[in-house]
């Protein structure tokens, strides 16, 4: 089998390749973030992936990490370049016959205020949180066209949309990480330069849900393996699949866990100045649970192994 992985160089892709290189009966093509030539939107990959595919006769299967996070350039083009990407790749699994199809999105495409937990069924069903709404927009695109590309074409492709990950090679920039990787730096520098005081923001309070990228790669294996669009699209009757551990932890919760395994004689100061955010987020993830699939690595267990990546890569 025939795989091509794309955003192969994302904490995501990183861990999915890690993954699938140990399984002899798949050859596996990989790509960086930067595989979508938006200047030739005609010419969906630069030539050195042509050359590379032309080594086989097809790609049976592609798993779609790539997107853009981050646009200094505005909105506008933000927009415009992940829903080219998302257009790109399904036009080129349709053109090419690609077996089948796995894109992945994010959790950020549901409701700023959803019923909880989380199901598939409420995508679309109020507006979006403000500075999410463009990556969720054309996460919201490329669902769709993975459905509609199955309705009108009988193509197998599907969508997960897994909750909030971590685990290795995560951007721990404190001015645009997640609240994991944050806190795992700040509980590391306050006990690098000796200090006694982590702040967090807002009061602790709200609830999240969390999910080690390794689990996420399992997920997409069993998906590749397992599930067909057919299932989806007309038995489940829903666009897409949650994937998530389906268990959440407080802020505070969370920080004092990983201020144990770091800087235990640290002391936390919560900024109730600072926003909470949203008050829960957690997905609903019956569906994949019934099919077949679950969570194997405990949050205690994760976080560690997170924090001991984390502090290697730092003193290396």
């Amino acid at each position: 089998m025939n795989i091509l992985l794309t955003g192969s160089s994302g904490s995501i892709g990183k861990d999915i390749k890690k993954i699938l290189e140990k399984e002899t009966n798949f050859k596996l093509f990989s790509i960086s973030n930067k595989f979508v030539n938006l200047k030739k939107n005609k010419n969906v990959f630069y030539q050195d992936l042509k050359n590379k595919i032309k080594l086989t006769k097809r790609i049976d299967v592609v798993i779609h990490c790539a997107n853009k996070h981050y646009n200094s350039t505005g909105k506008g083009n933000f927009y415009k370049e992940n829903i080219q990407i998302a257009k790109n790749i399904n036009e080129f699994c349709n053109k090419n016959k690609v077996k089948k199809l796995i894109f992945l999105g994010s959790s950020c495409i549901y409701p700023k205020f959803c019923d909880q937990p989380i199901m598939e069924e409420y995508l679309l069903n109020g507006p979006l949180e403000p500075t999410n709404e463009p990556y969720a927009i054309a996460k919201i695109a490329g669902i769709k066209m993975c459905e509609n590309y199955y309705r009108q074409y009988n193509n197998n492709f599907i969508s997960l949309m897994p909750t909030n990950l971590y685990g290795p090679n995560d951007n721990y920039d404190l001015n645009t990480s997640h609240v994991m990787p944050a806190l795992i730096r700040k509980f590391y520098e306050a006990k690098l330069n000796k200090s006694n005081m982590v702040e967090i923001w807002g009061t602790g309070e709200p609830l999240r849900e969390f999910l080690h990228v390794d689990d996420l790669a399992d997920a997409v294996i069993f998906t590749l393996l397992n599930i067909e669009s057919k299932l989806i699209y007309d038995h489940l009757k829903i666009s897409h699949i949650n994937i998530g551990s389906g268990e959440e932890i407080s802020i505070k919760d969370l920080a004092f866990l990983i201020k144990k395994n770091i800087n235990p004689n640290a002391k936390i100061l919560f900024n109730n100045e600072m926003p909470n955010g949203t008050p829960r987020k957690l997905l609903d993830v019956s569906k994949i649970n019934k099919l077949g699939w679950k969570r194997n690595i405990s949050l205690k267990e994760g976080i560690r192994m997170t924090i001991e990546s984390y502090i290697k890569e730092c003193q290396s």
